[in-house]
């Protein structure tokens, strides 16, 4: 029988493709874990631009893997914001002409209003003792991940292994090969996106690990999960940012651009960051972050420029067809 933890998500998730409001239209296609956040932010949005404008806005959602969600906008899906994982999905859609290149410059934090980070789901009692990134590859060990070909998340945990390799004594990218092959090689499901992976893991009972968002364990350590569940937080792990982005040329045709920039301009207001930390990602306001640091432990974290000269640079090494991911995923044990 399902969970009422995951019953109430599959309900929520139905409510965010309901039209609530009559009038102009209005389509924000986001990443997978977004689902709950959004649809209390354009609640909340909405009833603000109403105050602010007298405009009534019909609000809608699309959620999936990120790099998929990319690839619908650049297919023709009509978005007029994207709030996607990793910088390098909304760069293939200014590829394409649909945004402006320089987009990253338009909002705070080169566009991140919000980070999260990539963490370990177990089983509780933690029954395979696995702490860190290395223990993952013990035989043995069943991982459930999301599929870097078609996700975001599923990038920002590969992309943790390997800078955790990195960074060990001795670190060099042939280690760090060898324990991201080894770590795959444990992968039991390789689902499209991280709330399907989340999905397997707790309403399906697959695997003995979950490699995923830290806001996905949270959610999941909640309400019935508590006592199902623990959060373990790797020795190092990456700073995620997911990114924010005008479509420019749905706007400038359908004349939304000054509301665009209203909804990604209010998820930095003291509102739209609380709300953020409340659905368990990591608030940039200062105050804002203090109020919930009880929620976010310290851990040691290193940036994608940082390690691997930006997603750009990585995105050509790793995940191209034919990089390194495809390369070790035709390797046999």
């Amino acid at each position: 029988m399902k969970t009422i933890l995951f019953s109430s998500l599959f309900s929520i998730a139905l409510l965010s493709s309901v039209q609530t409001h009559a009038g102009k239209e209005f389509l924000n296609v986001s990443y997978d874990p977004t689902r709950e956040f959004y649809q209390e932010y354009n609640q909340k949005f909405s009833e603000y631009w109403k105050k602010s404008t007298g405009q009534d806005v019909d609000f809608k959602q699309s959620h999936g893997g990120s790099g998929k969600q990319a690839r619908s906008v650049i297919d023709g899906l009509k978005a007029d914001v994207v709030t996607l994982a990793l910088a390098n999905d909304i760069d293939e859609i200014a590829k394409a002409g649909l945004i402006k290149k320089d987009w990253q410059k338009e909002f705070p934090n080169h566009s991140a209003p919000y980070t999260s980070t990539v963490v370990f789901l177990v089983r509780k009692g933690n029954p395979k003792k696995i702490k860190d990134w290395n223990d993952l590859t013990k035989p043995g060990v069943e991982i459930i991940t999301p599929n870097p070909k078609t996700g975001g998340a599923p990038r920002w945990i590969y992309l943790s292994a390997w800078g955790y390799a990195l960074k060990q004594p001795g670190g060099n990218d042939a280690k760090a090969r060898e324990l991201v092959k080894k770590l795959y090689q444990n992968v039991k499901v390789l689902d499209s996106g991280a709330r399907g992976s989340l999905t397997t893991f707790a309403e399906r009972g697959i695997g003995d690990v979950l490699l995923s968002w830290e806001n996905e364990a949270l959610l999941a350590t909640q309400g019935l999960g508590k006592d199902k569940y623990e959060i373990i937080y790797p020795s190092i792990s990456i700073l995620a940012e997911p990114s924010v982005a005008i479509v420019d040329k749905t706007v400038d045709k359908d004349g939304n651009r000054q509301l665009a920039k209203g909804y990604l301009n209010y998820l930095y207001s003291p509102l739209g960051q609380d709300l953020a930390a409340k659905y368990n990602f990591r608030p940039r306001n200062t105050q804002v972050a203090a109020k919930y640091a009880y929620k976010f432990p310290k851990i040691k974290l290193f940036t994608i420029d940082a390690v691997f000269g930006g997603w750009a640079k990585a995105q050509q090494t790793h995940f191209v067809n034919g990089a390194i991911y495809d390369q070790i995923s035709s390797e046999k044990k």
